[in-house]
């Protein structure tokens, strides 16, 4: 593939302040003052600023000093044993520093940061800088023009293209889709002498539609062209355009398959429920695949759930991120989403080299945000949404059981299943067995076989559950 990542470019103090549009429109002689007598950062003095200016400055002439050698060498250098555990120790100190807003012992430890981690370092160092950058933009404020450079959003295609290269290279995403697409084909051949061979899927995050052609081809396997199988898709999505991509998508890959009866409904999220059109005995599936953690508050997700229910569905399946990210203290999500993360970014050991560009493009543009997003979600209510907020298997079976839900076994062919898709997507990664912690990718039944989960050496990523109405 060739090179074309793209790096951050070396900054300079005027670009950042024309990115903040509060400051071009309400200072327009002090900016023109500023672009004329500030040359980039790396020739400005380490006198030019005083206090805390000052040091968040110098500081940002060392994170730039590290994008530089990244730009440059673009190989990464793996640190020594032991190097690893001491940055962890000093982005702890430094997030406890940032909670009590210490700024200048925050500031220290940062600039020690960005003096050791690298963006094409081994994943400590990765993980390390991303969640350094995250520390820096909570000690600014909203309006600081360096905030935004920090938190610069990748653009739809380069968030879209990062994507694709996770569900392209790990088991990730495929193992929630493949999982959760199994159980949706169970409850339909439970009820087939019922149905009249007819499927509604209702997924209230449709997103890109990636775990819908697997879906398609399995059903289209089990139709004949004398009796063809209906499957129709009411999707939820953010936007407009995400809902017209994803259907022309979807549609074009179904029309592959003769068999097959394809209709997609896109709906925006937040639409109401009531506009459904059921029709007579057609089997209901309902799709939570990491829907749930993205609603910011316990109320929306108990009106959701009690949507699902008046649906009366023959399945609703659930797939949610493995952790305890719930708005508590800052430390204590930080923490969390740290051991999380870096299990993330290990995990990619065994899909991508170092060098790789789509590895880069992975950590950066999709990773990499949700680290930055999550350390300051709280600062940012507009954005709240795009901050999921992860939790134990042991909550969402709580919360699903006080909604009216029963756990569903899942069968020994998802297990088998998702073994064999480990088998494939990481073939250098042994597969481990059952009770097992140590190294690799393992997959592991829980809740007497009603959930499947996916886990990374000690660390459970993803869990998959299946649920019906009591």
């Amino acid at each position: 593939m060739e090179d074309s990542y793209d790096e951050e470019e070396p900054l300079t103090l005027s670009l950042a302040i024309m990115a903040d549009p509060g400051v071009e429109k309400n200072n327009r002689k002090r900016k023109r003052k500023v672009h004329a007598c500030k040359p980039p950062l790396n020739n400005v003095p380490s006198s030019y600023y005083d206090g805390c200016e000052g040091k968040i400055f110098k500081l940002l002439q060392v994170r730039e000093e590290m994008l530089k050698l990244d730009h440059h060498k673009r190989k990464g250098a793996v640190l020594e044993d032991g190097k690893g555990l001491h940055l962890i120790h000093l982005l702890l100190i430094t997030a406890t520093s940032v909670d009590e807003n210490n700024v200048n012992s925050a500031l220290d430890n940062l600039t020690q940061l960005y003096q050791t981690v690298s963006l094409t370092g081994d994943s400590v160092q990765r993980v390390v800088a991303y969640f350094a950058d995250g520390l820096l933009a909570r000690l600014l404020t909203r309006k600081s023009p360096f905030y935004d450079m920090i938190m610069k959003e990748p653009t739809i295609e380069e968030e879209f293209l990062a994507f694709t290269c996770l569900y392209r290279v790990s088991p990730y995403y495929q193992f929630a889709h493949f999982t959760a697409n199994q159980a949706i084909i169970e409850a339909f051949e439970k009820e087939e002498d019922l149905n009249n061979r007819a499927l509604h899927v209702i997924d209230f995050d449709v997103s890109y539609g990636f775990q819908w052609p697997s879906l398609i081809q399995s059903l289209s396997e089990k139709a004949t062209t004398g009796n063809r199988i209906s499957l129709r898709l009411t999707g939820f999505a953010r936007s407009l355009t995400q809902l017209q991509e994803t259907e022309s998508r979807l549609v074009s890959f179904a029309k592959g398959f003769r068999n097959l009866v394809f209709e997609f409904h896109g709906l925006l999220r937040g639409s109401k429920l009531v506009n459904l059109r059921k029709r007579k005995n057609e089997t209901v599936a309902v799709n939570l695949v990491f829907h749930l953690n993205t609603l910011n508050n316990f109320t929306k997700v108990s009106e959701t759930l009690k949507s699902v229910h008046s649906l009366r569905p023959s399945i609703v399946v659930l797939v949610e991120q493995e952790g305890s990210r719930s708005p508590r203290s800052f430390l204590s999500r930080f923490m969390e989403s740290l051991h999380y993360f870096a299990a993330m970014f290990d995990s990619l050991d065994d899909c991508l080299p170092l060098e790789s560009v789509e590895r880069l493009s992975i950590e950066k543009k999709h990773l990499g945000k949700e680290i930055k997003s999550m350390i300051n979600c709280d600062k940012d209510e507009e954005k709240s949404e795009s901050c999921p907020r992860y939790e134990k298997m042991e909550t969402w079976k709580s919360r699903m059981e006080s909604h009216g839900f029963e756990g569903m076994k899942l069968s020994s062919k998802c297990l088998m299943q998702a073994k064999l898709l480990l088998k494939i997507t990481t073939p250098y990664c042994p597969l481990q067995c059952e009770g097992e912690t140590n190294g690799g990718f393992r997959v592991f039944e829980r809740e007497e076989a009603k959930a499947l989960s996916l886990g990374w050496q000690d660390r459970c990523l993803l869990t998959a559950s299946a649920w019906q109405c009591v």
